[in-house]
This record gives structure tokens, C-alpha cells and sequence, in this order.
């Protein structure tokens, strides 16, 4: 079997088992066809083609590279999915009528119900994400499990609390190690939950959230990579390799190699597989 797309990030979600499954979103340039399972390759040897294409996500234009997450220059600048709140969610202004580009998409996106969390990842981090986009978000950044720290009527206020805690827990994730699936630190989420509510300052109190739930999450892998080699398609026309897992949004294949799906977003590749 053969598809041709061009690359966007892979659709998550969780099934009976707290399995992710993982569906690769066809897209010819910028129109959407369907949802391919990734799932179901798993264990497969696929060739991946790319001929140097690549389309800006937003407006289809051929680009030679991408910015942001497979937008062009002219797009990465105004366009707000690439907003500088995207990022830093305390920049967000539009609860106060202020929009940073697009007020319509931010009113959608950020004057909406956010979650501050933790999640245990390369480690336990804490995180920014709309309510809707649970557990997607914790997918997609690899989390073995998270729990909701608090809950917010809107972004800034959400990035905030999350900037008050950045002295005591880091917000980023070490990629490599997660995809090592390195053992982490040996506390549990309620407890790291309860002892940062300490660190919070009053006025954030309020919107500790009373919900202890720890989402577990599996991954669809068969064994990990002992370390780590990164693979660009801008290096090559044809890579072939059999499919040993996904985390995250990495394909994971033999020999300690992985690519980033959505770092490639835009690429327009051919995908084979054997059926």
C-alpha cells in the first residue's frame, strides 16, 4: 500500500487500555483526505519517499523551509499559530479584549478553560494546555502519566500560575530521555501535585483543582532505543526501516532510530508499507 501526504502531527488519543493510538492525518498540500492508522504498522518495515517538496501548512505555498510548525517566514509572522502566546501563555491578552493577531482564533483558543498540569515525562514538568486537548497534549509530549494541577477560565491566567512554579519544576522535557524511556524521579503525582500547591501564591489558590485523577498512558512500542540517532528527511530521497514503535509524535525504528513527525511538517512524502 502507498500514501502520499504532506506531513501534519499525528492525531491522539487513548483507548480501553490507556494505549495511544496514533492516526496519521492525509493531507493533499492543504486539504485534508483522512486519518491513516500508524498503529497498525507497528512491527513493519516502511519506506519513507521525499523529493524535496514542501507546502507552508496555512496557505500551501512551496516553500524551502519551514518555520514554526511547517508554516513559511511570511506565515510564521503574522499567523496566530504562531503567536508568541502559543509559547509563553502569559503573554495572552485577549481576555481583555486584546489580541496579540488574530482575535477571532484567540477568542476561540485562549479565552476558553485551560489546565494547568504535571506530567511525568523525561521527568515531571509542568504544562499549559486547553481543557479539550486532554490527553492529546499529554501524548503528544510522551507523558507516561499526568494529573491536573489547576484550572483556569483562560490562558494567561493558566501561563501565570505556571510561570510562579518555573523556579521549583522545570517545563520542558528532555526528548532524548523520554524516548530512552529513562526511569524518573520516584514520587507520585498526587504528592508532587500537593507539595507545589504550597509554592503557589495566594491569589492562585482558588484554582487548585480538586480533581487527584493520574491519567496513565501506554505507548505502542517494542522495545526502546538504547540512544538516540535523529533522522531529518532533508538528509536523504528514500529511507527504509521496520516501524518499532511511537512516542510522543517520534516514530521509533531499528538500529536507535527515530524521526519527528512534527517537526516535518509540510513535507510531502510516500509512504509504503506491505499489507
Amino acid at each position: 500500500m502507498e500514501i502520499t501526504t504532506n506531513l501534519r502531527k499525528m492525531r491522539t488519543s487513548l483507548d480501553e487500555n490507556s494505549t495511544a493510538q496514533y492516526l496519521l492525518p492525509i493531507y493533499d498540500i492543504i486539504e485534508y483526505q483522512h486519518d491513516f492508522s500508524m498503529n497498525s504498522l507497528i512491527g513493519q518495515k516502511i519506506e519513507i519517499s521525499y523529493e524535496g517538496q514542501i507546502n507552508c501548512v496555512e496557505t500551501g505555498k512551496r516553500i524551502k523551509k519551514t518555520f514554526g510548525e511547517g508554516l513559511s517566514y511570511d506565515s510564521f509572522l503574522r499567523s496566530p499559530l504562531a503567536s508568541p502566546s502559543i509559547i509563553k501563555p502569559e503573554l495572552s491578552r485577549i481576555h481583555e479584549g486584546i489580541a496579540l493577531r488574530d482575535e477571532a482564533w484567540e477568542r476561540e483558543h485562549h479565552l476558553t478553560p485551560h489546565y494547568v498540569y504535571l506530567s511525568r515525562t523525561s521527568h515531571i514538568k509542568v504544562g499549559v494546555t486547553r481543557t479539550q486537548n486532554v490527553p492529546s497534549r499529554w501524548i503528544d509530549q510522551g507523558a507516561t502519566e499526568a494529573i491536573i494541577l489547576a484550572e483556569t477560565p483562560y490562558r494567561q491566567l493558566a501561563g501565570l500560575i505556571e510561570v510562579s512554579l518555573k523556579d521549583t519544576i522545570s517545563d520542558k522535557t528532555s526528548w532524548q530521555a523520554m524516548l530512552k524511556n529513562t526511569p524518573v524521579e520516584d514520587i507520585s503525582l498526587k504528592q508532587k501535585k500537593h507539595a507545589l500547591g504550597d509554592f503557589l501564591p495566594d491569589e492562585y489558590q482558588d484554582y487548585i483543582s480538586e480533581n487527584d485523577t493520574i491519567t496513565q498512558i501506554n505507548y505502542p512500542v517494542l522495545v526502546y532505543p538504547s540512544k538516540i540517532k535523529s533522522i531529518k528527511l532533508d538528509d536523504m530521497t528514500v529511507y527504509e526501516n521496520r516501524l518499532i514503535g511511537i512516542r510522543g509524535q517520534y516514530l521509533l525504528f531499528d538500529h536507535d532510530q527515530v524521526l519527528n513527525i512534527r517537526s516535518h511538517a509540510g513535507y510531502r512524502i510516500r509512504l509504503k508499507h506491505q499489507s
